[in-house]
């Protein structure tokens, strides 16, 4: 009967991650209905690209911005061995600033720690707190969110599945055949696919960032630069979708970089 230990435990984090995401979507709900008032006022606001970048990939995604940003005009040099160097060390605005402050008097450091400083600077924090205000982005980053909650379930229903394969590999009475066994477990995992289906119907697509009246305004951000080549439609791509968005070898080749160093940091601090 050690098989029901395993069931118990299927059930309780079945149960516990789909409560969650419930709730999650709820808090949702409730967020859009106290958003329904601005949300006219949400419809005509243009949003910037630094506005558009941190709702698409939250405050390291503005750093990005402002990086590609600066290295496009030719105020910094992004190396592709990793490394900024200031060339123009006015900033033009608050995010400019905070990254040529990120880099230091020297005028030069590796990009990962400067966008990891540009990301937490007063700028981008006051940038999220007006597009929390504006009904436009989820407060605390989506902490506890439905995407954060979708997450859950997914491995909810992964953890079901490898309980239900432990407790088939045991050894049970002949009068427990494993097909019920399998059953039972297939109980549980119902219930978390069943909830992924729902959420994803019914709110579908979830952001960690934006809130609907913020996904709405990306799509309108997009649909206008669509059609033309510029820099502004450059840049619009890469405060969308991110550096993988860079088509010129050396951006790309210095943000490959910057992806390096963060995972040999992590494994030094591990």
């Amino acid at each position: 009967m050690f098989w029901v230990l395993f069931l118990l435990s299927a059930w309780a984090v079945a149960g516990l991650a789909c409560l969650r995401l419930c709730l999650a979507a709820v808090r949702a709900a409730a967020a859009a209905a106290a958003a329904a008032a601005p949300r006219s006022a949400a419809r005509e606001h243009a949003l910037t690209l630094y506005e558009a970048a941190f709702l698409s990939g939250g405050p390291r995604r503005v750093a990005d911005l402002t990086l590609v940003s600066m290295a496009r005009q030719r105020r910094l040099l992004l190396a592709h061995t990793g490394w900024a160097t200031v060339v123009d060390p006015c900033g033009r605005d608050d995010m400019e600033r905070s990254v040529i402050g990120a880099i230091g008097p020297e005028g030069q450091s590796r990009i990962a720690p400067v966008r990891a400083a540009a990301a937490t600077a007063d700028a981008v924090r006051g940038l999220a707190d007006r597009l929390v205000g504006a009904g436009l982005a989820v407060p605390d980053g989506g902490a506890g969110g439905v995407a954060d909650g979708v997450r859950r379930v997914r491995a909810a229903a992964a953890t079901v599945c490898a309980l239900g394969l432990a407790a088939l590999a045991l050894p049970l009475p002949t009068t427990e055949p494993r097909l019920l066994v399998a059953l039972w477990f297939a109980l549980p995992l119902a219930l978390t696919l069943g909830c992924l289906v729902i959420t994803r119907m019914e709110v579908h697509p979830y952001s960690r960032w934006a809130s609907p009246a913020g996904q709405r305004l990306i799509g309108a951000l997009v649909q206008r630069a669509d059609g033309t080549a510029d820099d502004r439609t450059f840049l619009t791509s890469v405060a969308v979708r991110g550096v993988h968005a860079i088509g010129e070898p050396d951006l790309r080749a210095a943000f490959a970089h910057r992806e390096e160093y963060a995972e040999g940091h992590r494994e030094r601090r591990v």
